[in-house]
């Protein structure tokens, strides 16, 4: 007989390592997976020093939820440990997080953390454990095809986070299993943490990038990078210099306000130039664009992209969108949009769709 997670064998035999954060998903995970009767092992990772934060609400893996994380566990009876990742985490999240902005860019720290430590080093160390799989609270939904793992959209649209995991691989894809992604709203996963009786069933969403706690990203560069905010200027598309910035990283493709100079027509920053410190900006028909460059691209599925027409997200909160994309050498692939975009950011993701599968996408580079 089948269990929930796939495997030929009883619960009770099916061993699963679940990635807690300390919030209410993946806390909820734990304990549904213990209820079901699966040898449940809890592990926290330790992502930098979160001695300022440890009454810090609202960031994942801080202090509070590392302590979190641990009574959720103790509650359940079930075994849990935490690992020590800081040197993994600046090398691999933060240090390419300060180097995109550096850069012109507009990063998004959450997929590179997916990608390089939670589903490589930590799946590494649940494979270690002889785990035959890893959970984790993510809201997507995963199906099998032929043995092969294939993500899903998450039943609630509001809540898929498939955007971030695009660069998910097929092994790991294989390895990993979403629990919650089927839920139709948060509501359903917090009824169902009260019902556990766990105290995090009210706990609020991160709202932060989890080593930016108060938003200022610009600070955390500065000190990472010192010399980061040197001046340069504000220039029209034409190249008229119209004023000077305090550093590109205070600048975003698409932004409007806060650019701290007087025009009769509206200006938005259309693009950043790291070597000459450039702020380039005009008018908003100057930030459409129909075709752009991905790279570091990640591949589910080539057929869909094969067969013809795909749908794309752009930013994580935007809808998808028709597109068709040219796959190129060394993990480049070329974007054709059907209707040209608003505000297509170098450093965000193109994450592509057949229907509501995830096929895979690229970092948008040009």
């Amino acid at each position: 007989m089948i269990n929930s997670l796939g495997f030929n064998k009883p619960e009770k035999d099916t061993k699963v390592v679940v990635a807690m954060s300390g919030g209410v998903d993946s806390s909820a995970v734990a304990a549904l997976l213990h209820e079901q009767g699966y040898q449940v092992i809890g592990i926290t990772l330790q992502l930098y020093d979160h001695g300022a934060m440890v009454n810090k609400k609202g960031a994942c893996c801080a202090g509070q939820d590392i302590h979190d994380a641990r009574r959720v566990s103790e509650q359940l009876g079930i075994a849990h440990y935490i690992l020590n990742y800081e040197n993994k985490f600046k090398e691999s999240v933060m240090d390419d997080f300060v180097d995109s902005y550096l850069a012109g860019e507009t990063p998004i720290p959450c997929v590179k953390c997916n990608q390089s430590v939670k589903f490589k080093d930590l799946l590494q160390t649940a494979r270690d454990l002889g785990a035959d799989c890893m959970a984790t609270g993510h809201y997507v939904q995963r199906v099998e095809n032929n043995g092969k793992g294939q993500m899903l959209r998450a039943a609630d649209p509001s809540r898929d986070q498939s955007y971030f995991l695009f660069a998910t691989s097929q092994e790991q894809l294989d390895f990993l299993r979403f629990p919650l992604g089927h839920l139709k709203s948060k509501d359903e996963t917090r009824a169902l943490a009260a019902r556990f009786g766990l105290q995090v069933a009210d706990k609020p969403d991160s709202q932060d990038i989890c080593f930016v706690p108060t938003g200022g990203y610009a600070k955390v560069i500065e000190k990472l990078r010192p010399g980061a905010l040197d001046k340069g200027d504000i220039v029209l598309t034409n190249g008229t210099v119209i004023g000077t910035h305090e550093g590109i990283i205070n600048y975003t493709v698409g932004q409007r306000k806060g650019l701290g100079i007087a025009n009769n027509e509206p200006l938005y920053v259309v693009r950043l130039d790291a070597e000459k410190k450039q702020v380039i900006v005009g008018a908003k028909e100057d930030l459409l664009k129909k075709e752009f460059i991905i790279r570091e691209c990640n591949w589910l599925s080539v057929d869909s992209m094969e067969k013809g027409d795909v749908l794309v997200k752009l930013r994580s909160m935007q809808q998808v969108v028709p597109a068709s994309i040219v796959k190129q050498e060394n993990g480049y692939a070329k974007v054709i949009l059907k209707e040209p975009q608003y505000a297509v950011s170098p450093g965000q993701a193109c994450v592509a769709y057949h229907g509501d599968r995830l096929i895979g996408g690229g970092w948008i580079s040009g």
